[in-house]
């Protein structure tokens, strides 16, 4: 018998700090009985690419229809501005009729020239693959996952974040209610001790998507039980505007990079460094157009920022401007919590950035931009390449050349030129040193759970040499 797990999960709306809804979470027993239901779905649903298709298309359908209801419950349980939301959920229509569209494309076997008569590449889905996803972008942090899983043949299993409960609730029943046969994919309800059962559980891989600490020990649980895993965690993204580039391009994009989702992604544009000719222009656009932003109730089409996700969030966040001002930062907008019910932070802009500071070096979770001015390109580098993390970056300036040389120096998973980073199916996501490894989105997302299996056929067996 596993053990009997009495623990409950309570939501609460960070625009409010009420409590939306509490749910039991599953015990050992249950989360195996969902692994043992997507195993016996598994051969059924991994033979026919034309089938899975349809079936994906059918849950494009439902996105589309039901956007406005499945936007409200993220809104509500993590405090993203509603025109956000209603964006993610677009955007994760957009991600499964892309991977629909192009699977087969990406999976068809692969002709290689050998010694052999004839020799081929065929790519063969994995089994069953165990999710734990983080609450930012509870619906498109999944479906970008699963889209190209599910159209490779795999079936899930996912544990959405306690904070984001009903939303990933939301998307079993947007299968279920698109028709898809009952196993293909299942939500676990549950904390940490249900993602351990999963990990533990009969999976063939493990993806994970959250905090570098967190990912750290889910990579060793998975590799204790030999299980292939992605880990797709923390980012302080650079965010390096040359002399040369377009002002007012440069500070929309800083806005938009830092303060979207009220700051709360792996790949926001985090620590800002800025050439010493144009930084007092730029600093000035920036605090101008990040004061317009508004903030209040993120159910209001209005709102620029709603709330921080979770008072925890909002003391971390609180906590690192804190030590920032005591060590000498220069509060330019903002720098403060905001009055009243709600986890509100407002945004913050701020300089006079040390390396002993921790927002120099920590990732920071919320709607704060540190400013630093550099000498030259070359700092600039050195200062965007200083940190444990390396997921994106962005540069900024007119000289394509010079940006070109410069997106090779950085070390980072994606580097984007004139524009902010931003997840895109066509093109590979995740990062190197402590962002994690292995790869989202793409045909290479594709590929991380599949078995890329060689076949060669030979006429006989004569004149061949057999060293391993």
């Amino acid at each position: 018998m596993g053990e009997i797990s009495l623990a409950q999960i309570t939501t609460v709306n960070p625009a409010t700090g009420e409590e939306i809804t509490t749910f039991s979470t599953m015990d050992k027993n249950q989360v195996d009985g969902l692994v043992g239901k997507a195993r016996r779905a598994f051969p059924e649903w991994k033979k026919d690419y034309e089938k899975r298709r349809s079936y994906i298309y059918n849950v494009v359908e439902y996105l589309k229809k039901n956007k406005i209801k499945l936007a409200k419950i993220a809104t509500t349980e993590m405090g993203k501005p509603l025109k956000e939301s209603i964006g993610e959920i677009e955007k994760c229509a957009w991600g499964l009729e892309f991977y629909a569209d192009h699977g087969d494309s990406f999976l068809s076997d692969e002709v290689l020239n050998t010694d052999a008569r004839k020799s081929f590449l065929t790519f063969e889905p994995l089994g069953v693959i165990g999710s734990i996803m983080p609450w930012n972008f509870p619906y498109w942090q999944a479906l970008r996952f699963a889209a190209p899983c599910l159209m490779g043949g795999n079936v899930i299993v996912m544990k959405p974040s306690r904070v984001t409960m009903q939303s990933g609730i939301e998307i079993e029943k947007a299968f279920t209610e698109s028709g898809v046969p009952d196993g293909i994919f299942q939500t676990v309800v549950g904390s940490v001790d249900s993602a351990n059962h999963l990990i533990d559980s009969d999976v063939n891989g493990i993806t994970f998507t959250g905090s570098t600490s967190a990912g750290a020990k889910v990579g060793e649980r998975a590799a204790m039980h030999l299980k292939k895993c992605v880990l797709e965690l923390g980012g302080s993204d650079p965010f390096i505007v040359l002399d040369d580039a377009i002002i007012e391009k440069a500070a929309e994009g800083a806005v938009k990079g830092r303060f979207i989702n009220c700051g709360q992604s792996c790949v926001a544009s985090k620590r800002f460094f800025l050439g010493k000719n144009i930084a007092k222009e730029f600093i000035e656009l920036f605090v101008k157009k990040a004061s317009q932003l508004k903030i209040g109730d993120p159910m209001s089409m209005e709102t620029d920022i709603g709330p921080i996700s979770s008072k925890e969030g909002l003391e971390t966040i609180s906590g690192i401007v804190e030590d920032a001002k005591e060590k000498g930062a220069e509060i330019l907008l903002g720098g403060s919590k905001i009055d009243g019910k709600g986890f509100f932070y407002k945004p913050t802009i701020l300089t006079n950035i040390k390396s002993g500071m921790r927002i120099a070096k920590e990732e920071t979770f919320g709607p704060v931009a540190p400013i630093t001015i550099v000498e030259n390109e070359s700092e600039a580098i050195k200062l965007a390449n200083d940190v444990e993390f390396g997921l994106g970056a962005s540069i900024w300036t007119k000289d394509l050349a010079k940006a070109d040389k410069m997106s090779r120096r950085i070390e980072s998973g994606i580097v984007s030129v004139n524009n902010v980073v931003i997840s895109d199916p066509r093109i590979p996501f995740g990062g190197i040193k402590h962002s994690g490894f292995g790869r989202e989105l793409s045909r290479y997302g594709m590929l991380e759970f599949v078995n890329i299996k060689s076949v060669r056929f030979y006429d006989n067996l004569t004149h061949h040499h057999y060293v391993e």
